[in-house]
């Protein structure tokens, strides 16, 4: 069964994007999967989303993808939210992702805005909405036009938000005038997809964040959260200072790529990754050292 969600707060308020651990060979590592989803909850995790672009879903298979989702379900799904990522640039093979999330036991669905077609506006209410309609679960849409090469515009959130089961969106357009607009203009249920802004998110409505670093500083992010809830602005601007090195440091290159150096240099599960990604180089291992250091990260 899972957690207790509020419209307010439809998946928790903290969230990890969960990497996907491969074995030395590069095959799913399950095992190491329920390990770190376990890991990540313990620390203060209310969910996890898997098979997003942190997770490499360009390079697992849809069958890996349920694997992976079942699995993560069996180890934390009774205490934690798992979404799982179903976007693709191909509206029918996301609704077929979104069913076997289903079936595989997911809470709720992370469909990023389609990439590489650059559909224009009604093409993305039209797949966002055969998404939602495709499945019981709850939807959060995924806004990131760096990536996607397509933004949601505000006009559609707030057609999209009508959907029943679209309660929520992930942000990472960089754009705190749209967010507050969007966020004033619907009652979807406002996540930071960008650690850098999770604190001015907070600020303009935010409820939560779906976290890359998350996987080495969660009991930070949630002091931040806690803070901001309880009025105090200060403590929450110095924990925000504070994380600023791993903010940066996380994403001095691809994010997947630093996440899993980084959870390799903690002992936890992790693996290699599928190319096109590759590991970082002895230097940039260096450099991530002394970032994750400064940001008072033990490894």
């Amino acid at each position: 069964m899972a957690p207790t969600s509020t419209p307010q707060t439809p998946f928790g308020r903290v969230l990890t994007a969960m990497v996907t651990p491969f074995t030395a060979d590069g095959a799913l590592d399950l095992d190491g999967a329920q390990q770190l989803a376990a890991h990540l909850v313990d620390s203060g995790n209310d969910g996890l989303v898997v098979n997003g672009t942190t997770g490499e879903s360009p390079t697992t298979s849809d069958a890996e993808k349920a694997q992976l989702v079942r699995a993560v379900v069996d180890a934390v799904g009774d205490r934690a939210f798992v979404v799982a990522g179903v976007g693709t640039n191909d509206t029918d093979h996301s609704l077929e992702l979104a069913r076997a999330a289903r079936d595989a036991g997911a809470h709720g669905l992370l469909a990023v805005t389609p990439y590489y077609s650059k559909p224009p506006q009604e093409g993305l209410f039209r797949h966002f909405t055969a998404i939602a309609d495709a499945t019981d679960l709850p939807v959060m849409l995924y806004d990131i036009p760096g990536r996607s090469g397509v933004p949601i515009n505000t006009e559609t959130m707030v057609r999209l938000a009508e959907h029943p089961r679209i309660v929520a969106n992930k942000d990472a357009k960089g754009d705190l005038g749209r967010a507050s607009w969007a966020i004033a203009r619907s009652n979807l249920a406002w996540y930071s997809g960008d650690d850098m802004l999770n604190l001015p998110l907070l600020s303009v409505g935010a409820v939560g964040f779906v976290s890359v670093v998350g996987h080495v500083v969660t009991p930070e992010l949630r002091a931040l959260l806690d803070a901001h809830l309880h009025g105090d602005v200060t403590k929450a601007t110095e924990i925000h200072q504070k994380l600023l090195p791993v903010f940066t440091g996380m994403f001095r290159t691809q994010g997947v790529i630093t996440t899993k150096a980084a959870l390799g240099l903690q002992g936890l599960p992790a693996g290699p990754l599928r190319l096109p990604l590759v590991e970082l180089s002895a230097d940039e291992t260096e450099q991530l050292k002394r970032d994750l250091a400064a940001g008072g990260v033990q490894l």
